[in-house]
């Protein structure tokens, strides 16, 4: 497995360009004569242990797309593509689940399970909906999946422990440009222009008052504004001005209010300041919540491999996941692998181009997710 986590790693490949990680893991998947499914328009593999017709079938989701980084860690399997590096351990989380079929098949625990396990290795979970593309190409179908798992690795706490939501996990992840377009002018007439730096504040202002003023205390959102585009030197009002923000919600009512309350504000400027504020809302992913059931099922699980005192009940996380999208469908919960080793200094965040892993989490994943599989389908 560590060889097979190392060479992903050393070719790491983009959202939606994952043609090297997608033949990969279809040629590990055949030559243990597992039925595969891949699509002539989109990259991806769908491997199928099939049983005993009227069982339940087990989705396990994997993730297969890097991240736009220069790699600067120093080990030997560093990424060879410049530019492009496996800062989020998706590498890692591939690599577990085809441990998982591996163990499943050469166990020979595969003959004896009572329905099926369908294993999704998906692209573009960084930004791109990968999940939502396979959805809707019918991976979730023929046979119906009825649970979904998932793991992602979490250097934020040590290896060989195990952290789980037990509801609301990830945030939704919407983000959006309002175009402030007023008219420019000369900076000593500011009476002959419609100033949008002036909205732009207004605006900004007006944001900061929607999480603290329309939310529930005890719920979560955030709105931020991470980018402010307009004027070029000091005396000239500008025609335009260009706000670019990110909003995240735990809960899809909350992402509602957030949604509706900005469109309200844009409307509201519009017509205090004379101008037209433009608002375009891009969708992302919704928010990750965890079924209960499930997820308590898998704290008992990783229990019986680490030890209770070593799985965590974690609070949600206002970072995004398009799990989300298998969790609207059907019941299901992504748990996270302790990947933490301060010893060998593997202590960098995901996203970090210093990111690495206590590779032992490899087994330990492939341990916890067989065992679920095999006590489901018992």
């Amino acid at each position: 497995m560590v060889n097979t986590r190392r060479q992903i790693h050393m070719k790491p490949e983009l959202a939606y360009q994952e043609k090297i990680t997608t033949e990969l893991v279809k040629s590990i998947l055949e030559d243990l004569n597992i039925e595969t499914r891949t699509f002539d328009d989109v990259t991806g593999v769908v491997g199928l242990i099939k049983n005993k017709e009227g069982g339940r079938t087990i989705g396990l989701r994997a993730d297969m797309d890097a991240l736009p980084l220069d790699e600067l860690t120093d080990v030997e399997h560093k990424s060879r593509n410049q530019g492009i590096m496996h800062a989020c351990g998706h590498d890692a989380n591939t690599t577990i689940m085809l441990g998982v079929a591996k163990w499943l098949v050469e166990s020979g625990k595969a003959k004896e399970l009572n329905g099926n396990v369908k294993f999704i290795f998906q692209p573009a979970e960084e930004g791109g909906q990968g999940a939502r593309k396979l959805i809707n190409r019918g991976v979730l179908e023929n046979p119906k999946v009825d649970w979904i798992l998932a793991g992602h690795l979490f250097p934020d706490v040590d290896y060989g422990k195990i952290g789980i939501a037990k509801t609301k996990s990830h945030a939704s992840t919407d983000t959006f440009i309002a175009l402030m377009k007023g008219k420019g002018g000369h900076g000593a007439r500011p009476h002959q222009c419609v100033d949008p730096v002036v909205a732009t504040g207004a605006f900004i202002q007006a944001v900061q008052t929607v999480v603290s003023r329309s939310i529930d205390p005890l719920e979560a959102g955030v709105i931020t504004i991470g980018a402010i585009n307009g004027g070029r030197t000091f005396n000239v009002i500008p025609q335009e001005v260009e706000i670019k923000g990110t909003i995240r919600a735990l809960t899809h009512e909350v992402r509602k209010t957030l949604l509706k309350r900005l469109q309200e504000i844009a409307k509201g400027i519009s017509e205090t300041y004379g101008l037209n504020c433009e608002l375009t809302l891009r969708t992302g992913n919704p928010p990750v919540i965890n079924d209960a059931e499930v997820s308590t099922f898998m704290h008992e699980t990783a229990a019986q491999v680490v030890g209770e005192e070593n799985v965590l009940w974690l609070p949600p996380t206002t970072g995004g996941e398009d799990f989300a999208f298998y969790a609207e469908q059907i019941p299901g919960t992504i748990i996270r692998l302790g990947s933490r080793n301060q010893d060998k200094g593997i202590v960098y965040p995901l996203h970090s181009p210093y990111f690495d892993i206590d590779e032992r989490v490899l087994a330990l994943g492939v341990d916890i997710f067989a065992k679920a599989v095999v006590k489901l389908l018992s």
